[in-house]
């Protein structure tokens, strides 16, 4: 099989799952019906169009660079004629300055279909939600292999500033579509069946978290020397 890689990273993302009405929250990593949904976007697929085939991928992510949660409110007035009715403060949430690698897994020449869609999009595309476009290059390509194997082989896409702060050697969390009899971690509500805004309809799914990924940083600053105040050891 053939794996397409992504990497997603912005100044703010939100995959939110479960969020509606006025408390708008977004998980910690990018959800697969949000990367369906960008890939969607991507081929020019209308919202009402059918998704069964890009649903079926195999999906996972990468953790590069963990980002912070930062939260925002909204509100807004409904004017009717003459009057001005006050809205709901409206909280939603973000995930500031992450860095993620998704994987979509499936047939090559639908890999290199998304690869080229993705490259030139037929609509505008986001990082969950319309505030948060991407930054930088998208695809990292298509490759041969597993979905497991082609995300812990792939480089690390952490930026400069983030891995100059972290240790000799850091640990890249997954989390990815469990195959069948593998023990469960987690049970997510995050299988798009439809995006049509008069009936979304999403269905559950089972991830699992493997051992992570440990790379060596050769960004990282240098141990510090305590005897070198003591004229060394």
């Amino acid at each position: 099989m053939s794996v397409l890689l992504l990497r997603l990273a912005g100044p703010l993302q939100a995959w939110g799952d479960s969020s509606r009405f006025a408390k708008r929250h977004t998980r910690t990593e990018p959800t697969k019906s949000g990367v369906i949904g960008l890939l969607a976007a991507a081929q020019g697929r209308r919202r009402t169009d059918p998704i069964e085939d890009l649903a079926a991928l195999s999906f996972g992510v990468r953790v590069d660079q963990r980002g912070r949660i930062e939260r925002d409110f909204q509100n807004a007035i409904r004017r009717t004629g003459t009057k001005h009715e006050a809205m709901p403060l409206s909280y939603r949430y973000y995930l500031s300055d992450a860095v993620f690698v998704a994987a979509v897994e499936g047939d090559r020449s639908l890999m290199e279909a998304l690869d080229e869609a993705i490259q030139a999009p037929s609509f505008p595309l986001y990082l969950g939600r319309r505030a948060c476009p991407p930054m930088g290059q998208i695809t990292l390509g298509v490759h041969e292999g597993s979905l497991d194997s082609v995300l812990r082989g792939a480089e690390w896409q952490a930026a400069l500033w983030y891995q100059r702060q972290q240790g000799s050697t850091v640990d890249l969390e997954l989390v990815l579509d469990a195959e069948p009899g593998t023990p469960l971690t987690e049970t997510v509500r995050d299988l798009p069946v439809s995006y049509d805004p008069t009936r979304r309809v999403y269905g559950w799914r089972d991830v699992v978290r493997p051992e992570p990924i440990r790379v060596n940083n050769d960004l990282a600053p240098p141990a510090p020397d305590f005897l070198a105040a003591y004229g060394g050891a």
